[in-house]
């Protein structure tokens, strides 16, 4: 397994509507790079719509006003159904060319692309990022004929996770090619509706089989499965989908781990990774340093020690990251955030405070 040992990395999204400035940035601050998403360029770039366009060239996904529907009152949705199966199919049995059709459009991520141009004149990288909506997220957002969210209709939900599960495979095997290790994150913050009573429909079984199936399909292209979320929520579910690294917002929500004491300290045992997400992704980044988030984050290491992890475990199997994106912030602000990141794993690894 692979210990990262303080190794930084950053969650997605940039504030910027071209890509040069997200990729020096991204450079100039990361061990491990990741590819910008660039929501400000517009809504084809935005974090669902960014991984459905096999959906929408099968028809599966239409466009009614603003919104995308899946159209399942259809004369026809059985035989477009038919077809996308088969394509996913011939994708998950090893069609390169049934895989590709998963491909990210260059118009719904600029970033990716120019990512990969980047990457064409460098050094193979030890370890490169990439992510992907998870089903939760997209599920609430997408709705069927009838208006419903389109998590709720199960055939519809089983098309949106296979259909992201193959866009994580086709991520994993490009990025591949750039790195000795690749790694991609089903970004899920739609997973804190979990116990929400407006939601009790939404199982424990439901969340995991299909969190775990995007992973399972990362593993399967020798990739690194990983799952981030930014707010408190039942992190029993995202050790039990297969993720071996779970991305969190250390600095708002380390709280919210230690219901899970038992359940964390079994996921560092099998070898899991946890991305502490110890710089803040607000306004409250302008008043820290490296050294107050690395003291932060010492005496959180410091707090597992003492629920019977390894101090030498918790630091081998450690990534460092802002804790979520900063798509939505001054590009002032995401270059300290990104700074910061970048000084608290020096910090880290140089055992300086």
């Amino acid at each position: 397994m692979w210990q990262p040992n303080g190794l930084t990395t950053g969650v997605g999204s940039l504030p910027y509507r071209e890509p040069e400035p997200a990729l020096y940035l991204i450079a100039a601050n990361l061990d491990v790079p990741h590819w910008p998403q660039l929501p400000r360029r517009g809504a084809q770039e935005g974090f669902v719509q960014q991984f459905l366009t096999p959906l929408v060239d099968n028809g599966l996904l239409v466009r009614e006003g603003e919104k995308l529907v899946f159209p399942t009152d259809a004369p026809d949705w059985p035989d477009r159904l038919a077809a996308f199966y088969a394509l996913y199919l011939a994708a998950e049995e090893g069609d390169e060319a049934a895989l590709e059709t998963f491909a990210i459009p260059r118009e719904a991520a600029v970033g990716f692309w120019a990512f990969l141009q980047a990457l064409e004149s460098e050094e193979r990288w030890p370890c490169l990022k990439g992510q992907v909506v998870g089903p939760l997220t997209a599920g609430f957002q997408l709705t069927d004929a009838a208006g419903r969210p389109a998590y709720y209709d199960e055939q519809v939900r089983d098309l949106l996770v296979r259909n992201l599960a193959m866009s994580a495979r086709w991520q994993a095997a490009v990025l591949a090619r750039y790195a000795g290790r690749a790694m991609v994150f089903v970004d899920e913050p739609g997973v804190s509706i979990y116990g929400q009573s407006t939601y009790i429909t939404v199982t424990r079984e439901m969340i995991v089989e299909d969190m775990g199936a995007i992973a399972a399909a990362v593993s399967a292209a020798g990739a690194i499965p990983g799952i981030h979320s930014c707010a408190a929520v039942d992190w029993s579910l995202l050790y039990d989908a297969g993720a071996a690294v779970v991305s969190f917002d250390a600095y708002e929500y380390f709280d919210s781990l230690r219901p899970f004491r038992r359940e964390t300290l079994d996921f560092l045992d099998r070898g899991g990774i946890l991305a502490w997400g110890v710089v803040p992704t607000s306004e409250k980044a302008r008043r820290e340093t490296g050294a107050t988030l690395a003291a932060r984050l010492r005496s959180y290491w410091r707090e597992l020690a003492e629920w019977g992890a390894s101090p030498e475990q918790v630091r081998a199997q450690a990534l460092i990251t802002p804790a979520c994106g900063t798509g939505a912030l001054e590009p002032e602000l995401a270059e300290r955030i990104y700074g910061l990141t970048h000084e608290v794993g020096a910090l880290l690894r140089e055992g300086g405070e």
